[in-house]
């Protein structure tokens, strides 16, 4: 028998639209599951319980002729992410008691659109890297396989909706933290064009790498809640691209892109690493697909190269230079003082001459490929990778550096700006999610949503779930192993 979280969140509104459901009774439902799984495969650093209650019984006062397309529907955002009154740690012991005055903008949003937040998902410290592990919250935890990594920085966001805790999340993405869980999680997560969502009220665009964006279980719920982001906001350094007639969840629903041109590539952009079969085959398969839909696939070089990584290498260490207060400074993580270290020793010139450079080589990668109108390629070099793997060795360099050979493709598109999402086509022998990328043209987020929907409805629907989606109340929840693939 299906149960509340078994819907999308399209499904969900749709549900409380017809009077089957409540948004209260959607939200305790969700709670529960919370309560029961949330630390397992630690998805929640804050659980704001009592107002998402409230919150839910005010969503279900509103006439319905008020409610949008995800009114009602339960989300979570990131912890990285501003919340008025609510805790915001960033992922940071340093940060454990901030209490932001202000909403971020895409809060605000969200709100409006009648979301209701559960609470903040874990993420790593400051965003600084691809996994979710610090020491505000359990380690994010994929829900397929409790021993292995949900990713980051936007790890527990993708956890919270593998794990159906709420079926769609806002996250960011500077170097592929949305897409990278997602990929690890068997879900779709979106990174728009530059400029598309607002990163305001607070911050100075971080040289255009990381914008705000959707993760969810479908193209459709995520083309949802990019419309409900996806305001133009006064003084965004950004122009936000045009936005399409019927919305982003209007071209998802339709899956027409036309006849396109698409190159594939597996050879890795920021790294000399192999690349490992199931990541290759997940590619194949993508490709496959594309072109029994009438699309040309061509094989097409890397738009960059390993060249580029000590570019944006520097660029990231300059990254980690957020504001912390002096006396907190020794709370932080080892890599995260690495990369504050590495990024103190940058002056601003050599800084401005990176990124000169950098754009230099965005500009020639973009001319190689100027003919297709989208890129396909692995969103990784490896489908998985176990809890603690990235600093088990004990040198925050060395953590860097394996987080580069592991995630060698998706950087490339926050420094381009250009739209990009990974897609859950691949499955490992074990059953275990594979990601891959499609990345489009600047400011053509319209083509690459439709055909994000055109591969999903190839693909025979991707709404796959773990088994610990039934695992509330069972005693077989603790364990590693858990997940394998349940439809």
């Amino acid at each position: 028998m299906a149960e509340p979280h078994d819907l999308t969140a399209l499904e969900q509104a749709a549900a409380i639209r017809r009077g089957e459901l409540s948004s209260r009774e959607l939200v305790a439902h969700h709670l529960e599951r919370v309560a029961a799984l949330g630390d397992t495969v630690g998805a929640f650093v804050t659980v704001t319980a009592q107002a998402a209650l409230a919150a839910a019984d005010a969503a279900d006062t509103v006439p319905p002729v008020d409610r949008g397309p995800l009114h009602g529907v339960p989300t979570a955002v990131k912890d990285l992410t501003l919340t008025a009154g609510v805790r915001t740690t960033f992922g940071s012991a340093a940060f454990a008691d901030f209490v932001p005055p202000v909403d971020a903008d895409v809060v605000r949003f969200m709100k409006a659109a009648g979301l209701i937040s559960l609470g903040k998902t874990t993420t790593s410290e400051l965003g600084c890297s691809l996994y979710s592990e610090g020491l505000v919250a359990p380690p994010a935890r994929n829900p397929w396989d409790l021993a292995y990594t949900a990713g980051g920085s936007s790890g527990g966001a993708a956890a919270a909706v593998a794990a159906g805790l709420v079926p769609v999340a806002q996250g960011s993405d500077g170097g592929g933290s949305l897409r990278i869980p997602a990929s690890m999680c068997g879900l779709v997560g979106y990174k728009p064009s530059r400029g598309l969502v607002s990163g305001g009220p607070l911050g100075f665009g971080a040289y255009g790498l990381p914008t705000n964006g959707p993760i969810g279980r479908t193209v459709a719920d995520v083309a949802a809640l990019l419309d409900v982001l996806s305001h133009p906001v006064a003084g965004e350094p950004y122009l936000p691209p045009a936005q399409p007639a019927g919305g982003w969840l209007g071209v998802a629903r339709a899956a027409e892109p036309g006849r396109l041109r698409v190159g594939r590539f597996t050879t890795p952009m920021l790294a000399d690493e192999p690349v490992h079969p199931d990541c290759v085959a997940a590619v194949d398969r993508a490709a496959a697909l594309l072109t029994a839909a009438g699309h040309e696939v061509v094989e097409v070089a890397s738009p960059l190269g390993p060249a580029s990584w000590p570019l944006f290498e520097l660029v990231w260490y300059v990254l980690a230079l957020a504001p912390v207060p002096l006396e907190r400074e020794s709370d932080l993580l080892p890599l995260t003082r690495y990369l504050r270290a590495r990024g103190a020793e940058i002056s601003a010139g050599t800084l401005t001459a990176t990124l000169g450079e950098l754009q230099a080589q965005v500009r020639l990668g973009a001319r190689r490929t100027a003919d297709c109108d989208l890129l396909l390629c692995p969103t990784l070099a490896a489908p998985q990778a176990p809890v603690g793997w990235f600093t088990s060795g004990g040198d925050p360099a060395e953590d860097f550096d394996r987080q580069r050979r592991f995630s060698p493709y998706c950087a490339i598109f926050n420094v381009t700006g250009d739209p990009s999402v990974s897609l859950p086509v691949g499955v490992t022998a074990e059953g275990l999610p594979v990601g891959v990328l499609l990345s489009g043209r600047y400011g053509d987020d319209a083509r690459l949503v439709a055909t994000a929907a055109q591969l999903e409805y190839a693909s025979g629907g991707w709404d796959r779930h773990p088994a610990i989606w039934r695992a509330v109340g069972s005693a077989n929840v603790n364990g590693s192993g858990v997940g394998r693939s349940e439809r």
